[in-house]
């Protein structure tokens, strides 16, 4: 019995949610360095995984992470939960890869820009899968302070 062909659905969904270009790098050791240019403290890169058509949409909202002992007060960190979406051809992510928007499509949301969010756990894969989706969290920037 033959298995279903989904390379044609493939081809459609990619054409029309694969608009902006992302990056998927290995983590790279060190804190966030400061960025003159976007005013903002960025993850450093490391080896490059991927590059090429992709998109990022957000998930649900943002949950604040409690302590784990119940004394102790909230964690000032957020859990934002995104989706990568890359082609079926785009390597597995594995967790803790950095995705980095480098460009966006005519008309598309220009804020993504330079925005990092960390692969919670690899790509995940179906059989019946047309794209890739990636679970993603942001990396939240910080003052720099201290």
């Amino acid at each position: 019995m033959a298995g279903l062909d989904l390379s044609g659905i493939a081809r459609y969904v990619e054409d029309l949610i694969l608009l902006d270009v992302v990056r998927f790098t290995s983590p790279a050791g060190g804190p966030p360095v400061f960025n003159p240019d976007t005013g903002q403290y960025e993850t450093p890169e490391g080896d490059l995984i991927y590059e090429g058509p992709g998109a990022v949409q957000s998930g649900s909202l943002p949950e604040t992470a409690s302590a784990v002992v119940a004394t102790q007060p909230w964690v000032n960190e957020t859990t934002s939960k995104y989706k990568a979406f890359t082609p079926l051809s785009a390597p597995l992510a594995g967790r803790d890869t950095i995705v980095t928007v480098v460009q966006v499509h005519e008309g598309g949301d220009v804020s993504l820009l330079g925005r990092q969010w960390r692969a919670m756990d690899p790509s995940q894969g179906g059989t019946l899968g047309v794209i890739r989706v990636t679970s993603l969290d942001q990396i939240q920037q910080t003052s720099g302070g201290g």
